[in-house]
């Protein structure tokens, strides 16, 4: 009960004197000429001494082994890595996406450009006229118009041939039963 109010030693005890109250030990002449000559090996050595100190520090920090830091950090990395994936997995796709877009809306801008050369085209009325005699065989009235059918064609762009089943006495349901069974 009589060491309540004196302070305590680091190394536990309690009983008695403190540190400063006890009487220092006596040196030895040889450590005190080692000291005095050569203080700046000393300097070195304390502070390779300190940096030692605060490196197991930090693995006393943590409380973990290097190894055990390295699995930590790997797992950390890991984590990281697989974060990073989904957003740059869809970062490349929106890229590659895009890319296929531009290339799209080029070859759409040369169409658009090849229909408005052909609307520059078909505004000449000489150019309709051409257009209409050739594709829907229109003749001038006073002209006479010539078909020339050579042995080789078939004259399916006419339309004056009467169709297979018309000409056989066919009914519409009978033609339909042949087209879906392939007679």
């Amino acid at each position: 009960m009589a060491d309540r109010g004196r302070t305590r030693g680091r190394r536990g005890g309690g009983g008695g004197a403190t540190r400063a109250n006890r009487p220092a030990p006596a040196r030895r002449p040889e450590a005190a000429r080692r000291r005095t000559g050569d203080a700046e090996t000393t300097r070195a050595r304390l502070r390779r001494s300190l940096a030692a100190k605060r490196a197991s520090g930090a693995a006393k920090v943590l409380g973990m082994s290097t190894t055990r830091r390295a699995a930590v950090v790997a797992i950390v990395v890991c984590a990281l890595a697989f974060t990073i994936a989904v957003p740059l997995r869809t970062y490349l796709a929106q890229r590659t996406e895009i890319r296929e877009q531009q290339a799209q809306q080029a070859q759409l801008q040369q169409t658009v450009a090849q229909l408005q050369g052909r609307k520059a085209e078909l505004s000449d009325p000489a150019q309709i006229e051409a257009e209409a005699r050739r594709r829907l065989r229109y003749v001038m009235p006073g002209e006479t118009p010539y078909m020339v059918e050579l042995p080789g064609d078939d004259g399916g762009e006419s339309g004056d041939e009467p169709a297979k089943g018309k000409a056989a006495g066919e009914s519409w349901y009978q033609l339909l039963w042949n087209a879906v069974s392939g007679e």
